[in-house]
């Protein structure tokens, strides 16, 4: 009787399972650096997606300080690291357009940090970074975007990856303090 059992709980367990096991293709994995900075992108974007539900002017300005702080970090270690060593892998019109979209982002988030919520165009100020940062992500990452480039070019970018890592745990913890 024990074996009907068993055969009966296979049998269940494996009608339960609705869609096949995908496996692991290391020909179409991201490599770190690339999967470190997609990983940033849509942190970001859930935040910008969760602030548009927020009422509280307190909950606003917490969230928004979380953006801000990641978008510094994340802006900094492409610029530092990431952009300049794919310098001559990837297009330099797509590297000069990214940089110019970071100043426009770091110039908005100056802005929005001067300000408090429940100030006039806060929100608007917010909701148009967070479409700003869509379109630059997109650029990034569509088909032919700067990413696709730099996977084609000859960087390591695991071991790029090790080091934009570690710059933003630094970054993260020495920047963090002022946003706590």
């Amino acid at each position: 009787m024990a074996t009907a059992h068993k055969t009966a709980a296979h049998h269940t367990k494996a009608k339960t399972r609705t869609k096949p096991r995908r496996t692991r293709r290391t020909a179409t994995r991201d490599p770190l650096a690339v999967s470190l900075l997609k990983k940033d992108h849509r942190e970001v974007e859930g935040w910008f997606d969760e602030y548009e539900q927020l009422d509280s002017d307190d909950e606003k300005l917490a969230l928004f300080n979380k953006i801000a702080l990641a978008l510094k970090v994340h802006t900094a270690i492409e610029e530092e690291i990431f952009y300049p060593e794919e310098r001559g892998e990837v297009e330099d019109d797509m590297l000069d357009e990214a940089y110019v979209e970071h100043d426009g982002a770091k110039k908005l988030i100056a802005e929005i940090e001067a300000m408090k919520p429940g100030d006039e165009f806060y929100d608007a100020k917010v909701k148009v970074l967070g479409e700003y940062i869509k379109h630059h992500v997109k650029e990034e990452e569509q088909p032919g975007g700067l990413f696709s480039q730099a996977k084609r070019g000859d960087e390591d970018l695991n071991e790029m990856g090790e080091r934009l890592k570690a710059r933003k745990q630094e970054l993260m913890a020495e920047w963090g303090k002022a946003y706590s």
